[in-house]
């Protein structure tokens, strides 16, 4: 990748990302110049409705999506100058990703399902420690059909993080979660992002959660419409919706 200099404590830079689908006849602009910051350590909420480019801004920032315009540049590294084996290697080692569904192998146990990240990642945890952290150290043995959504939304984070990412990107990781089971998995992001310094970015069209955010980024026809700072934060315990 392509080395620029990396701004003191800035994870992210993108300037200019724009996203044109083309669908026959019609092009659909998700994002028309978004330009966006994520800084070491924060906890960032992206917060808009259904359509506004959440998603996304995320897929491209996580290597998933390209840009039809635009830079972002990762510690440094140009992503949007990367070839395909520069993002898998990026995405491998450097990312780690929460979807609002789980996605776990269902013939696999919840320590199995850890394990089949953590052996093709470099220093990762043992899944055992994964499971762990997000309070599910005696579940290790049980298989996804043996776990509630909010256990198995559990198993997917851990899964995510025992590779040790410096980015976690969670989009909408409470989405198909009734609102107390919801809780407990936005509380195991918060440990996450406290305890291991993990840059995440989370996203939601759920107003509520932005209160346990340090920067809230409100997102609506593919642009930016604004960026709030959280003065005091709300611990997720606190949180009600």
């Amino acid at each position: 990748m392509m080395s620029i200099t990396d701004a003191n404590g800035i994870v992210f830079q993108a300037r200019g990302l724009t996203k044109v689908y083309d669908m026959g006849e019609v092009q659909v602009h998700a994002l028309r110049g978004v330009d966006i910051d994520l800084y070491s350590g924060e906890l960032l909420v992206l917060l808009g409705p259904s359509g506004s480019g959440k998603s996304t801004l995320l897929n491209i920032l996580g290597g998933l999506d390209t840009a039809t315009a635009g830079h972002v540049i990762y510690r440094g590294r140009e992503l949007t100058k990367a070839g395909d084996t520069e993002l898998t290697d990026y995405r491998r080692h450097h990312v780690g990703f929460v979807f609002q569904f789980y996605n776990l192998i269902p013939s696999l146990t919840a320590r199995e399902n850890v394990a089949a990240v953590t052996e093709i990642a470099r220093d990762a945890m043992a899944p055992q420690e994964a499971l762990a952290l997000v309070g599910l150290g005696e579940r290790v043995d049980h298989f996804p059909a043996q776990l509630s959504g909010g256990e198995q939304q559990r198993v997917a984070i851990a899964r995510a993080i025992a590779k040790r990412p410096s980015v976690l990107l969670c989009d909408e990781p409470t989405g198909a979660l009734d609102s107390t089971t919801g809780i407990v998995v936005l509380e195991v992001l918060e440990r996450v992002n406290r305890e291991l310094g993990t840059t995440t970015a989370l996203i939601t069209h759920n107003a509520d959660i932005a209160a346990m955010a340090d920067r809230v980024v409100r997102l609506a026809d593919g642009r930016i419409v604004d960026v709030h700072r959280n003065v005091t934060k709300k611990p997720a315990s606190e949180l009600r919706w």
